[in-house]
């Protein structure tokens, strides 16, 4: 049984660095800093996790003690990483760097015209049609 669960980490683990792999490529094709940001987090995020999954099952197997070192890694990684990179494309939005020329949306553009402020108290609602 033993010897499954290490066969387990040592996949999830190869997995983890595959996609950190991934998410270094795509820092250095990718052409602006909003789809560099989404590699950095998406795949690198994932990577990560498999790699801390993949170390926390080898430890249980091997050692048969449960680390709460790496569930802390683990959990600390899967909160951080997607508000970091949400923070960085909002940053640099807000700071003026351009989208690639290729984007076709851009929903942010709108909230900032309004006056920058997002959120459910700046909602506009339609105004109700006029009666002759």
């Amino acid at each position: 049984m033993a010897t499954i669960v290490e066969w387990i980490a040592i996949v999830l683990a190869l997995a983890g660095a595959v996609f950190c792999a991934i998410s270094a490529v795509g820092l250095i094709r990718l052409p602006d800093v909003y789809l560099r940001s989404h590699a950095a987090t998406k795949s690198a995020a994932l990577g990560v996790l498999f790699v801390l999954l993949g170390a926390f099952l080898f430890f249980w197997a091997v050692d048969g003690e449960i680390n709460a070192k790496l569930l802390l890694a683990i959990v600390f990684v899967f909160l951080t990483s997607p508000v970091a990179g949400h923070l960085n494309g909002r940053a640099a939005y807000r700071s003026g760097v351009k989208l690639w020329k290729g984007s076709v949306r851009d929903d942010f553009k709108e909230v900032l015209e309004r006056g920058g402020k997002s959120g459910p108290d700046t909602v506009q609602e339609p105004e109700p049609p006029k009666r002759p």
